[in-house]
């Protein structure tokens, strides 16, 4: 039965009243906040001092000890454990949710039966030496269980026997030496390789391509030995006797290898184990350089290990935002060890504590940061990153409508000279500025700034006027967040001298030695040098958190553009006559380039006169800073590596852990010379740049303000 019109009427004025009143209500409330933070700066950032303040170095101190007692491998009892204690002590801290979440992924473990290990066979066959089996341990850890001998995840099995040859660091170049300059074939062959300057899957892939049997991966003294240092325990060298565990997949972003591009969950369907994505198919072991010395003969190899499907577990917790809810700032960093794990990954787990203790702290005292605040203690990473782009998976449509930044929380020490940054140019100035407002921890720099000692120990190469900051590769778990969802992301750690300090990462990297007492003896006996990363990790995700506009600069990001776009083409002056032979010319690229910069300028100047009392107009800034990055992702990817689609940035084809700038291009162009059809070589190099030219371009489309 219709309504009486009269009545129809009054109900609509009082739903038209109503929603009215709603939203004015709501209106003067965002109005109302917006006007409490714009006036209160000073309040925003005694909060940030405060928060800082907070954190203390001798905290940092007792959560490595407490989290380095026992060995940790992903999939283990212990590593379930610390991820329980992480998770009861983070609802202890006051944060609003912690909560476990599991997937099911292909994990490598060593047989428990049947050992992994090289032996010396004569020309009868006979065995007549073998590589060691377990590392000796370390003083006052004999008698802890479950410690996992070295070995190299997700190696093939398999017992191969045949003469050995050396092959350097087993690069790209050193196979072109062998195989072009010296006519030596690795076919048929056993390599034997050191570790360092190239992530070791690259090394083992290398290996496979030309036709090597098995890879022996060890670490050489010349690498791993600073002069006049002692072996650990009497100083911080590496032991002869140690070897360095690590995975050798070669995923290219593809998290578990068998669930691609999708959340390893109990209803995710599963290739199988032959068919993993990035699964080596010739056996892989890791020695100690002492057994090193003594394999120049006719070698065999044993590798026994075994892949299995095993339950991982992240730890997620959140600190809800009081006026942007639904916008996201990440800290995270894995948790699991390949044992003690004293600098990987702990001295970054008893940092990430700290911080989330400290916010805690605030939160407690009646703050609540404006953005929401995600911290995340990843599981499995040593096996590939896996907890952490499980999750990116899983989350993957959120996360990318939502997301504004993702700080990296692994290692917060490698060295202990000066600080390493890797980000984004998003993020350049926002570093320069907390870290201006950090206390230097380096001996001789007491009243100066982290911001100084950093700059004078290590300036940046193109601008002697500000500290270096690097390129964002791999090898760590922003990777999936940065080159496949496009969420703006960086790293912060102490480091060695790169100028005087010649070893390749910290000397007993992935051993059994890697224990608490190294930290304590050795590298940080203060913790100061943690306690200043985690303040900058800290103070980045106060900022970009609580600022009411984010702090991102686009106009570095333009600067850079520019800058990557001068190197790839001087990289191709070198072929000047084929360029003009296959007409590629790089003028799109540079005229993309200029408009991205003039979009960027009239974009800051636009920010600068933004209205912060207008909500509507202070999130559709942010939305396009947020959403900036997320425009240099191409859907497809990159050729043969489709899940690493950042256009302007992606790890290098060569080293999973370095950086490349126009990977598209600079692969393309790579080795070109020797390609057997150059027309198609060119074509591929003229695609890549006309990619990057329309990625570029419509960057500078979302920076406008209208279309």
């Amino acid at each position: 039965m219709a309504k009486p019109r009269n009545l129809r009427g009054l109900g609509m004025c009082i739903t038209a009243a109503l929603a009215s009143f709603l939203a004015g209500f709501v209106m003067g409330w965002f109005v109302k906040s917006l006007k409490e933070t714009t006036s209160s700066a000073g309040y925003h950032q005694s909060m940030q001092w405060k928060l800082l303040s907070e954190m203390k170095a001798e905290n940092i101190r007792s959560f490595l000890r407490s989290f380095t007692k026992l060995p940790h491998l992903a999939g283990t009892e212990q590593n379930l454990q610390l991820a329980k204690k992480i998770q009861t002590q983070w609802k202890k801290f006051g944060l609003d949710s912690a909560n476990l979440v599991h997937y099911d992924v292909l994990l490598s473990y060593p047989n428990e039966t049947n050992a992994n290990y090289v032996s010396i066979v004569d020309e009868h066959g006979v065995e007549i030496f073998k590589t060691s089996y377990l590392e000796p341990p370390p003083d006052g850890y004999e008698n802890v269980t479950n410690i996992v001998p070295p070995y190299n995840a997700f190696s093939a099995p398999g017992m191969p026997e045949g003469e050995l040859v050396y092959v350097n660091y087993a690069r790209t170049e050193d196979f072109f030496k062998l195989e072009r300059e010296m006519n030596i074939t690795c076919t048929g062959k056993i390599v034997i390789a050191r570790y360092g300057k190239i992530f070791r899957g690259n090394k083992v892939k290398n290996a496979m391509l030309a036709g090597a049997l098995g890879i022996i991966l060890y670490s050489d003294p010349a690498d791993y030995f600073a002069p006049e240092v002692q072996p650990y325990p009497k100083g911080w060298n590496l032991p002869g006797d140690a070897a360095q565990r690590g995975n050798v997949l070669n995923l290219n972003g593809a998290g578990d290898p068998l669930t691609p591009g999708y959340p390893a969950k109990e209803y995710t369907f599963r290739l199988h184990v032959e068919e993993g994505v990035g699964i080596p198919n010739i056996p892989v072991h890791p020695i100690g350089y002492k057994d090193a010395e003594i394999l120049l003969r006719k070698v065999k190899m044993h590798v026994n290990n075994i892949n299995k499907i095993t339950r991982i577990y992240n730890v997620i917790g959140t600190i809800r935002g009081s006026i942007e809810p639904d916008r996201y700032v990440i800290l995270g960093g894995h948790r699991d060890s390949w044992v003690f794990g004293g600098i990987d990954p702990t001295t970054g787990t008893a940092v990430l504590q700290e911080i989330a203790q400290s916010f805690g702290k605030l939160l407690n005292g009646g703050w609540r940061p404006r953005r929401t605040i995600i911290f995340a203690s990843w599981d499995a990473e040593e096996f590939g990153l896996l907890g952490s782009t499980e999750w990116a998976e899983e989350n993957a449509k959120i996360l990318q409508e939502r997301s504004v930044a993702y700080i990296n929380s692994d290692s917060s020490i490698e060295g202990n000279y000066t600080l390493r940054v890797d980000c984004t140019p998003l993020l350049y100035q926002l570093v320069y500025k907390v870290a201006r407002e950090i206390s230097s921890p380096d001996d001789g720099f007491e009243s100066q700034s982290l911001y100084e000692s950093w700059l004078q120990k290590d300036p940046s190469p193109e601008n002697k006027d500000c500290p270096r900051i690097n390129k964002l590769g791999s090898g760590s778990d922003f990777e999936a967040y940065f080159q496949r969802l496009g969420i703006a992301s960086g790293r912060a750690r102490y480091t060695k001298n790169r100028k005087t300090d010649k070893y390749s990462s910290y000397p007993v990297y992935h051993t059994i030695y890697e224990t608490f007492e190294l930290v304590e003896n050795f590298y940080d006996p203060t913790f100061k040098k943690q306690l200043s990363v985690a303040q900058l990790r800290g103070a980045l995700v106060y900022e970009l958190a609580d600022s009411v506009l984010i702090p991102f600069n686009i106009q570095d990001y333009a600067k850079a553009l520019e800058s990557y776009t001068a190197s790839i083409f001087n990289l191709s002056k070198k072929h000047d006559q084929q360029l003009t032979d296959h007409g590629v010319s790089f003028d799109p690229l540079f005229s993309a380039v200029k408009n991205f910069s003039e979009a960027a300028s009239d974009f800051h100047r636009r920010l600068m006169q933004v209205d912060l009392t207008n909500p509507i107009e202070v999130r559709i800034m942010n939305d396009q800073l947020m959403l900036l990055e997320r425009a240099f992702i191409d859907p497809l990817g990159l050729p043969g590596r489709q899940f690493y689609r950042h256009i302007i940035f992606a790890p290098s084809s060569h080293n999973k852990y370095a950086g490349e700038s126009f990977p598209g291009i600079y692969d393309a162009m790579f080795d070109i010379e020797n390609r057997a059809d150059p027309h198609l070589a060119w074509a591929e190099v003229k695609k890549h740049i006309s990619i990057a030219a329309f990625t570029i371009q419509a960057a500078a489309g979302t920076l406008t303000d209208e279309l």
